[in-house]
């Protein structure tokens, strides 16, 4: 729903209604709409941070870790459209401690994709490269869940290799 409509256009009566709770029922499992945008939140960059952080722990030449990041994260923004929407887009709408946490987490997941790259450079394979343009090469993979078509001719490998070839193409020294 917040997907489709946006955390702000979609009320908690709603959010009861389409979950088949009544709104004091829906109380007892969430204390309010913004702790299950956080759940949300949490539960899809953590697991991004966990697989970024398995990748990077295995001895494989740097593109290949440069593949396999591509493919976890697209994988997960393929088969995890709507979530993944909400993940990018509605981060802001959090408050407080709960989006300085979820901020971190992006960060502590571009900083994997840095030190990806750092390690590479150290080994000749990469140019090195500024935080911002981390940030840029990411956002091609985070802003995919606008055109993203899961039931297209397009599969999420295939734009996965695919940004990871322009990817490495970008840090060839």
């Amino acid at each position: 729903m917040f997907a489709e409509k946006g955390y702000h256009a979609v009320g908690i009566a709603e959010i009861g209604k389409a979950v088949g709770l009544t709104r004091g029922a829906l109380y007892h499992h969430i204390s309010s709409k913004e702790e299950l945008l956080y759940e949300i939140s949490v539960q899809y960059i953590s697991d991004l941070v966990r697989s970024g952080e398995d990748i990077l722990g295995r001895e494989v030449d740097p593109e290949m870790r440069i593949l396999l990041l591509s493919r976890y994260l697209m994988e997960t923004i393929f088969c995890n459209q709507a979530e993944m929407t909400v993940c990018f887009r509605e981060v802001n709408s959090l408050t407080g401690e709960r989006r300085r946490f979820i901020a971190r987490m992006h960060l502590e997941y571009q900083r994997l994709w840095e030190r990806c790259i750092v390690e590479g450079a150290a080994k000749g394979a990469f140019r090195k490269i500024t935080p911002v343009e981390v940030k840029g090469l990411l956002g091609m993979y985070f802003y995919s869940f606008l055109w993203l078509d899961p039931k297209g001719t397009v599969g999420a490998g295939d734009i996965a290799d695919r940004f990871a070839g322009l990817v490495i193409r970008s840090l060839r020294p």
